[in-house]
């Protein structure tokens, strides 16, 4: 009985701790769950104001790669516009380029009869002589007493300068078409013998001192290639035609070259201009060197009748000098008492002594 009545009240005491105990529990776990529960809500807080934070800066940033892409955007579009205009203009240029190259088609087929393109080259010298010479320097189709008649002259001092502008193309345009080594020599040949027919020519009909031509002529080359051909002696071989040429006193020109010579001529008259001024200023001060000689001798000839009148002045002078004296002393003698007879008279001779 006694060991029941212990284990009950063993039981009622281990009831009783375990009450407390679950109390106790009970209230660490109530505050463990509220202080968890503020902690977790700072931390809730805390990370609510980062993520807003980060949200932030993200949508700052995707803003700006908004503007930023749609700046390049824009400025894609304006440049795929501007290339579009510009393939559009260089579409237009092709275009253009095309009508330029039949034109020039066009022009080679109407300039290939020799008598076109002498006309041609008339046409360019004289436009090339009107852009550089005043129209009294120069003179188109100047004949000669033969009936021979050259391209242009120009009027250097008291001589003219003839410049043909008819050159023979048609054998060198053969040569620049020619596909085999052998057609090139031939046509080569061919065109050098033309040149030196041509040049020949030049000095037989426009070459003409005794009609008052200089002893050389200009031959005007139309084309800068046919140029570079002749003076870098790449036709003709040995018996090149620029030496031929020049042995005959015909100076090649293309039309670069002779806008320079042109310009040497233009020097060479404002040099004429200015020694035709020295002599018009020599003659213009050897006039007033014999002036200044007249105007000396008439000057040294007025100087001696100056002194010649003053000579006469001063001896005059003195003449005046004694007749006055003498009419002094002829009134002190009259005051004196002296006849009046005797003044009188002696008056005449006083006069002609004075």
């Amino acid at each position: 009985m006694a060991v029941v009545v212990v284990s009950l009240i063993s039981l009622a005491a281990l009831a009783a701790g375990l009450i407390w105990l679950a109390r106790t529990v009970r209230g660490e776990l109530a505050g463990l769950r509220t202080e968890t529960g503020r902690e977790l809500g700072a931390r809730t807080a805390e990370v609510d104001r980062r993520l807003a934070g980060v949200v932030e800066t993200m949508d700052r940033r995707l803003s700006e790669l908004d503007r930023r892409v749609d700046t390049r955007l824009e400025s894609a579009n304006r440049t795929a516009t501007e290339i579009h205009s510009r393939l559009g203009k260089l579409d237009e240029t092709n275009t253009q380029m095309l009508e330029r190259a039949r034109d020039l088609a066009r022009l080679e087929q109407a300039l290939r009869p020799p008598k076109a393109r002498g006309g041609f080259g008339e046409l360019l010298l004289g436009n090339l002589l009107a852009d550089t010479f005043p129209p009294d320097k120069y003179e188109l189709q100047h004949g000669f007493k033969g009936g021979e008649r050259v391209d242009a002259v120009i009027k250097l001092d008291r001589s003219l300068v003839p410049v043909d502008a008819k050159f023979p193309l048609d054998n060198f345009h053969r040569l620049v078409e020619a596909e085999s080594d052998a057609e090139r020599e031939l046509h080569a040949k061919q065109f050098g013998r033309d040149v030196k027919a041509h040049v020949d020519a030049i000095a037989g009909k426009y070459i003409r001192p005794e009609e008052g031509t200089y002893e050389f002529a200009l031959m005007y080359l139309p084309a800068e290639a046919v140029y570079y051909e002749l003076v870098c002696n790449r036709i003709g071989g040995d018996s090149s035609p620029l030496g031929y040429a020049l042995e005959r006193n015909v100076i090649p020109v293309s039309p670069s070259t002779l806008h320079a010579y042109l310009l040497v001529v233009v020097l060479g008259f404002k040099g004429l201009q200015i020694e035709e001024h020295a002599r018009e200023v020599m003659a213009y001060t050897a006039q007033l060197g014999r002036d200044f000689a007249r105007f000396k001798e008439d000057f040294e000839l007025v100087g001696t009748h100056l002194g010649r009148a003053q000579t006469k002045f001063a001896d005059s002078e003195k003449r005046l000098g004694r007749f006055e004296a003498k009419l002094e002393h002829a009134a002190e003698s009259e005051l004196a008492g002296a006849p009046e007879s005797t003044s009188l008279g002696e008056l005449p001779r006083a006069l002609d002594a004075a």
